[in-house]
């Protein structure tokens, strides 16, 4: 459970950014259908996580600033106890339990929702609430809406601007706090292991799935709720699709293994890449190749603090990728040129990296007033340059159907950062170590 405190202080710090005398509207997620009359295993929305710590679907919280003599007060919606819904379907909180975990001011059950709702939002003048999506909640509001518009002459009054909650939410989520530091650590060090464990397992003749299935048990036994995304074991040709998730192909020797894979743990998400050869050593081209993309990560973490941005962690990674490339004869020509040219990006298409939290790719702008966000501490990214040779690529045949990504996951400091995925092994001979071990 995420403390009551953290809770408070989240709640507290979005309403200082909202205007006075508005209302914010978080809906909870809701179960997704997935064959007839069974569903995929429930996620919650990541804002109410956020916001109310509360894993059941169909809630909703409210959030209201100060008014008058009205004081600041969150109120929250959850199902209602149901004993046959329950035997079928198992526990629900309650109110009792659910205010208590919340730590909210009110907590009211779903069955009340749709006259309560026009209790609370009438007389505001500003709404927030998440714009761009057509959720589950969607025709409760506008009912609401339209029943305070429809009383204007009773005195109701509803909201009369409406503001995308995102704006603020998302990029207060940006910046993790302590306690979301220490929750981030364990969720990388579950997938660090994982990787490990996958390294030690490798061996031609098994499965991609295989692999991805030691992975998911590594997870499970350490307390994560799964992956926090789609497993990625992409041998031989299939590592220069990016995201590849089939897992279905057999190991050949002599092939390297890209794992792209990262543990949920408490709604928030790990996301390592490591690249590493099936036979547990690297062949000569593998090698070089695999010291280019490891040299342009080193590059582009050595520039990593608060006031730096990502465009400036990408300029010094490219200009060292760019230069090994050259020197393989990958790419023919001056460096400098090749980069203006953005002649590599049929090798290196994708960005450096992408914010960490509890989404994947977390949330918050990468430009504040159309220029790059500079780095704070409490930022957490991603660092993942990788090289990818299409096996019909105009280079030396010895590269080519070469796929290689290095991915570690980094948190902002005061003065620097740290890595939180360190303990998996990077460097060939690190890593040909640890494979050995495992044979």
């Amino acid at each position: 459970m995420i403390p009551v405190a953290e809770l408070h202080a989240r709640r507290t710090k979005l309403v200082q950014h909202m205007v006075p005398n508005s209302v914010a509207i978080i809906p909870a997620g809701r179960e997704v259908v997935r064959s007839n009359d069974t569903h995929y295993s429930f996620r919650q929305n990541s804002d109410y996580w956020y916001c109310s710590g509360i894993n059941e679907p169909d809630g909703v919280l409210v959030v209201l600033p100060k008014q008058g003599e009205l004081p600041e007060q969150s109120v929250l919606f959850v199902l209602p106890r149901d004993q046959q819904a329950e035997i079928w379907h198992g526990r629900r909180l309650g109110c009792d339990m659910a205010k208590e975990i919340a730590g909210v001011d009110r907590c009211e059950s779903t069955d009340d929702l749709e006259y309560l709702l026009v209790e609370l939002l009438d007389g505001r003048s500003d709404l927030y609430i998440a714009q761009g999506d057509d959720t589950w909640f969607s025709p409760y509001l506008a009912e609401a809406l339209s029943e305070l518009r429809a009383g204007k002459r009773q005195g109701m009054q509803a909201p009369e601007r409406i503001h995308d909650l995102n704006t603020l939410l998302h990029n207060q989520r940006l910046i993790k706090s302590p306690y979301e530091q220490e929750v981030m650590r364990q969720a990388c060090k579950i997938s660090a292991d994982a990787h490990r464990r996958a390294m030690k397992f490798t061996q031609a003749g098994l499965y991609e799935y295989q692999v991805a299935a030691e992975i998911h048990h590594e997870f499970a036994m350490r307390g994560a709720s799964g992956p926090a995304y789609g497993t990625i074991c992409g041998s031989g040709e299939n590592a220069c699709i990016l995201h590849y998730t089939s897992n279905s192909d057999q190991l050949k020797q002599g092939d390297l293994l890209l794992i792209d894979a990262g543990a949920e743990y408490l709604g928030y998400a790990g996301d390592i890449t490591r690249t590493f050869p099936v036979s547990g050593t690297f062949t000569e081209p593998q090698r070089k190749l695999y010291k280019v993309v490891l040299q342009a990560q080193e590059a582009a973490l050595a520039v990593l603090k608060p006031g730096v941005t990502l465009p400036d962690a990408y300029r010094a990674c490219t200009q060292v990728l760019v230069a090994g490339l050259v020197e393989l004869g990958i790419l023919v020509g001056d460096t400098d040129t090749l980069i203006k040219n953005l002649a590599f990006r049929p090798y290196f298409m994708h960005g450096l990296g992408h914010w960490l939290g509890l989404d994947v790719h977390d949330m918050g702008n990468y430009q504040v007033n159309g220029k790059p966000r500079p780095l704070e501490p409490g930022m957490v990214l991603t660092v993942e340059p990788g090289i990818y040779i299409p096996i019909n690529a105009d280079c030396p045949v010895a590269y080519r159907g070469i796929g290689i990504r290095i991915e570690d996951d980094i948190l902002i400091t005061e003065h620097g950062y740290e890595n939180l995925t360190a303990t998996v092994p990077k460097s060939i001979e690190g890593i040909e170590a640890l494979m050995r071990a495992g044979r």
